[in-house]
Parts: structure tokens; C-alpha cells; sequence
């Protein structure tokens, strides 16, 4: 249907997970397109590591491929199908990277990276200025959700609470918030 003048755009979901388990390229092509930025964009949130999140949407894709034959529409769509899938790789992730015990020969140079110098000291303030300069920038709700989240540990739901908002506001304000300081560091960064 689609080899007939269809766009891609028009073909169901559930089609393209179909062409991506036969191995049809067109659809393999489309059905990643589809779903690659929101597939990164769960890693993402999840990892905070941009580069891992990459890593664990290349292996999301490579599982929805593998197990494909498993979808079951009647469970949920396939963006849910994939998110689940992205979400579980993600935390998986984090769990693979969690604190693994250290020989104690090598404490001591651990411990050396630890110590404070005039160097470290003079990048930390510059770290933290160029921070509060992104923070300054951002709208008001979004810095004091963000501060609250980022510095005093506050979850989403506490931030709710202390704010007089609905969950969902919160998180947007910490997401775009957490967003949009990095854009502001990364700009910063390439000057």
C-alpha cells in the first residue's frame, strides 16, 4: 500500500513493527523515524547521560526488532510498547553503573582526586557561576522548581505540594527547566 503512493506517515504503527520484524528496509526505516526522539527522549530522562541514552535507543530498537512477534495491540500501543521497552533498558542501565566495591590499594588515589585545590576550587566557582548565569535566565516557576528538585533533592511530588500545583506542572517545570540550563551551559561551553 504504501509502495503505492502512500506516505509513510499514513501507515499504521503496527505495520511498521510488522515490516521491521520481516526485515522490509522501507518500513525498518520509517518505523525507527518514527519513534527514534521519543525513544531517546525516555533514555534520556531516565539516564541524564546523553550518550548512554544513544546506547540504550540503538538497543530498544534492536529488541522491538527481536521480539516484535510478541506485540500484543490489545496490551497497548506500539509508542508504549517501545517507551516500556526504552524505560526497562534505561534502568537497567543505571543499575549496571551502580557503586561496585573498591580495592582498598586503590583508596588512596581515589581519595587524592577528592582533595581540594586551588585548581579544583577555581573550576567549582566557575562551574557555579556559569550555572546561576543559565538559572537567572530561566522563567521564575521554572528556576524555583528546578532549585528545588536540582538543590534541596525535593521530588516532583514535594515540589507540587510546596508550590500549590498539580503534579504534572511540576514535573514540566523541573523538565523544561533542567532543559533548558543545559542548552544555556552547552551555549556557553562552544563560546
Amino acid at each position: 500500500m504504501w509502495r503505492m503512493g502512500l506516505s509513510f506517515r499514513q501507515v499504521p504503527d503496527e505495520a511498521l513493527l510488522t515490516g521491521l520484524a520481516t526485515g522490509d528496509p522501507e518500513l525498518a526505516v520509517a518505523f525507527v523515524r518514527r519513534f527514534q526522539s521519543t525513544v531517546y527522549g525516555v533514555a534520556l530522562a531516565v539516564l541524564c547521560d546523553a550518550q548512554l541514552a544513544e546506547d540504550v535507543a540503538q538497543q530498544t530498537f534492536e529488541r522491538a526488532w527481536r521480539h516484535a512477534q510478541v506485540y500484543d495491540s490489545r496490551r497497548g500501543s506500539v509508542r508504549s510498547w517501545l517507551t516500556t521497552i526504552a524505560h526497562n533498558l534505561a534502568i537497567d542501565a543505571i543499575r549496571a553503573q551502580r557503586a561496585r566495591p573498591v580495592a582498598p590499594e586503590d583508596l588512596d588515589a581515589l581519595l587524592g582526586v577528592l582533595t581540594e585545590t586551588p585548581e579544583r576550587r577555581a573550576l567549582a566557582d566557575d562551574s557555579a557561576e556559569r550555572v546561576r548565569r543559565a538559572m537567572a535566565e530561566l522563567p521564575r516557576d521554572q528556576a524555583r522548581a528546578l532549585v528545588m528538585a536540582g538543590i534541596y533533592g525535593m521530588t516532583a511530588g514535594e515540589v507540587a505540594d510546596a508550590e500549590h500545583i498539580p503534579l504534572g506542572t511540576a514535573k514540566t517545570r523541573i523538565r523544561a527547566g533542567t532543559r533548558k540550563v543545559r542548552a544555556l551551559l552547552a551555549t556557553q561551553e562552544t563560546r
